[in-house]
Parts: C-alpha cells; sequence; structure tokens
C-alpha cells in the first residue's frame, strides 16, 4: 500500500513537472522607472489584463523594469532568457533600450516584439518585430499635413539617441520629396531638464513648423521652450508624444499641436469604415474600464496588439513545437513572417519574411490638441 502511495505521487508529480514544461513563458522588459516611465506603465496596465491561457495552454509573464536604460535592458534579457528559459520577449517601450536588447536575442534566436520603432542594420531583424508604426509610414502621415498647411521650411528638435536620429532621417527624406527643406536641427539628452539654447536657435531660424521628437512626458518640455522664445509657426509631435502627459504638462502652450498618432487613441473618432475600429473600441473600453475614463494611451495599444500576436501565432506554433523549446521559439518567428493581414487597434498589420514593420502608408491618423485633447484631423 505505502508503495502504491509512492508510486501515485511520483506520478502526480511528473504529471505536474510535463504540465509547467508546457507553459509559456513570455518576458516582458519595459520602463517601469526612469524618463521613460510615461511609456512603460500603461503598457504594464495593459498587460494586467492578458489572457492566463492561450490555446489550452498555460501562459506566463516575466515582467522586469529596464529603468529607462539599456545596460539594464541588455541584463533583464540576458536573464528572461538564460534563467526563464522564455519563449518569447516583449519589449521594450524605449527605442535605444529595445535596440541594445535586440543583439541579445537575435544571438538567442529568441523572438523579440518591440514595443518601440526600433531600427536595427539591415538584416539583423530575423528575430525582432515592431508593434508600433515605423517612422518612415508616420512621416509620410505628418508630411502629406504639413503641404496641406502649405509648410516649406522645418525645425527640428529630437532627442541625441537613436529614435532621434531615425525621425530624422525619416522626416528628411519625406521633406525632401514633397519640395520642403529641414532648416534648423537640434538636439537634447532624453535626461535634460531645459533646452533654451536649441530653443533660441530654433525659433531664430524662423521655420513655417517645428518637429518635436521626444517620448512621453518629455515631449513637453521642448515645445513649451519653443512657444515661450515667441515661436508663432504650427508645431508637430510625433507618435510617441501621443499620450495625455504632452496635455497634462504642456497645458495651453501645447493647445494647436499637430500629432501623429495610431488609430487606437482616438477610436471613437473613427469613421465605422475604418478597419481599426472595432478592435480600437475594445482596446479603449476594457483599458478605461480597469484604469478610468480618459486613460486610453498609445503605448497600451500596443500591448492589447501584442496580445492579437500572441492569440494568432500560438496556435500554429504549438503544432510544430512544445513551449520552451527551440523548435517553438523558431516556430512562434515563422508564424509571425506568415500570419497574414491582422487587424490592430493600432491599423492593419502584415508582416512577412521581407517586412518585420508591416504598417502601409495609410496607417497614420493626425491628431490637433484641441481644449485639452486629441482631436482627429478631417
Amino acid at each position: 500500500m505505502k508503495l502504491a502511495r509512492t508510486l501515485i505521487a511520483a506520478a502526480v508529480a511528473l504529471s505536474a513537472a510535463g504540465a509547467a514544461l508546457a507553459d509559456i513563458n513570455v518576458g516582458v522588459v519595459l520602463s517601469l522607472t526612469g524618463p521613460g516611465s510615461g511609456l512603460g506603465i500603461p503598457m504594464q496596465k495593459q498587460l494586467a489584463l492578458f489572457p492566463k491561457e492561450i490555446a489550452g495552454e498555460k501562459v506566463n509573464l516575466i515582467v522586469l523594469d529596464d529603468a529607462s536604460d539599456p545596460g539594464k535592458g541588455v541584463s533583464n534579457t540576458k536573464r528572461l532568457i538564460t534563467e526563464d528559459h522564455v519563449d518569447v520577449i516583449y519589449g521594450s517601450g524605449l527605442t535605444p533600450v529595445a535596440a541594445a536588447m535586440a543583439p541579445v536575442t537575435a544571438e538567442n534566436k529568441t523572438l523579440q516584439i518591440a514595443g518601440s520603432p526600433v531600427g536595427v542594420p539591415p538584416g539583423q531583424d530575423q528575430w525582432l518585430f515592431r508593434l508600433p508604426q515605423g517612422n518612415d509610414v508616420m512621416a509620410h502621415a505628418m508630411v502629406q499635413h504639413m503641404k496641406k498647411q502649405g509648410i516649406k521650411t522645418i525645425g527640428f528638435i529630437g532627442y541625441t539617441d537613436a529614435y532621434g536620429e531615425l525621425w530624422l532621417k525619416a522626416a528628411t527624406a519625406e521633406a525632401e520629396k514633397n519640395g520642403m527643406k529641414i532648416v534648423a536641427v537640434e538636439r537634447f539628452a532624453r535626461t535634460d531638464t531645459s533646452v533654451t539654447p536649441q530653443a533660441l536657435k530654433l525659433v531664430s531660424a524662423n521655420p513655417d513648423a517645428m518637429l518635436v521628437v521626444a517620448t512621453g512626458s518629455g515631449a513637453a518640455m521642448p515645445e513649451k521652450a519653443i512657444v515661450e522664445r515667441g515661436f508663432k509657426g504650427k508645431i508637430y509631435q510625433t507618435h510617441a508624444a501621443a499620450t495625455p502627459d504632452l496635455m497634462r504638462i504642456g497645458g495651453k502652450d501645447v493647445e494647436g499641436t499637430f500629432v501623429v498618432s495610431g488609430p487606437a487613441v482616438v477610436a471613437d473618432q473613427l469613421p465605422d469604415s475604418h478597419p481599426s475600429k472595432k478592435a480600437a473600441m475594445d482596446f479603449v473600453t476594457r483599458y478605461e474600464k480597469a484604469n478610468g475614463p480618459g486613460s486610453r494611451n498609445q503605448f497600451a495599444g500596443h500591448s492589447y496588439d501584442f496580445q492579437i500576436v500572441m492569440e494568432k501565432i500560438v496556435p500554429i506554433a504549438l503544432k510544430k513545437g512544445k513551449p520552451g523549446t527551440p523548435e517553438f521559439r523558431a516556430a512562434l518567428r515563422d508564424a509571425m513572417e506568415g500570419m497574414g493581414r491582422t487587424v490592430f487597434a493600432h491599423g492593419v498589420m502584415n508582416w512577412t519574411k521581407d517586412d518585420h514593420w508591416g504598417y502601409t502608408n495609410e496607417t497614420g491618423v493626425m491628431l490637433k490638441v484641441q481644449d485639452g485633447k486629441f482631436v482627429v484631423e478631417k
């Protein structure tokens, strides 16, 4: 009898071990502290609504704070891969952090789904996919709007890091194609608390419009500096500024600002014919039920879309491998490339083997800050 009980206990333990091996482990690297916390915290809040199971398999989210630091992002990534044996990594929401993580995920053949428009050298994004719209796509929407406004000259102020550099490249190319010119370029660090010298130089150049390239709460500071120095032209912000923090911190100084965005944050203003209307409304309804009216956020929308991705690729990957194995990780990546047209809260995605960005030029939505709220430009 004692032997029978022992055998039963062993069988139960073995069964439990087998079930644990089948769990899908998802590593999450977000900026929950530091300058990027305005992006990371909303992304984490949406992940609180993430399903506990997908395709009958338990899903474990392992969330680590990168503290808005690329080095910390790298160490977190290494830990998730070597100690937690994750099947996929979501993050980071900061471009410099996601860029630092990319070589680690590639070396270890682990799928990385970035929550930022991170660029890597050509041919080095085999394991990297992006949930945000590419800067080229968003610059297209912005410059087309500038063209309608009769803008010919542009002043640029942006971060000294990869996000600023990629936007400068994209905006310059789009501007030149449309008969416009960037006549002044100034940079600042994410940790800077003042850009007075840069603002003075930009205002003295007297461009028709200013393009501010910054993220979250950090986007308001350079715009306020420009306005306080007497600039009366039009001001544009990137999709990284499409958060309530822009109005909360910028106040009256950001009234009238044009912001390019994905459709998620203006779900209720989209026409019924818009392909993302249903998904965007579902995101907004669920997020604001959990976090309060008006709390919707561009970056939280990426976490919502991450769930859509996982619910589509996991059932496909399970046919080729078991969670926790190289076969499963490779199958997840392959499923991303072959998932086909998929409607997100942020637009329509169609990743392919040759395109790990996925969005088209029709993606960007132009918003205007009006009475402290984002309003879709008609």
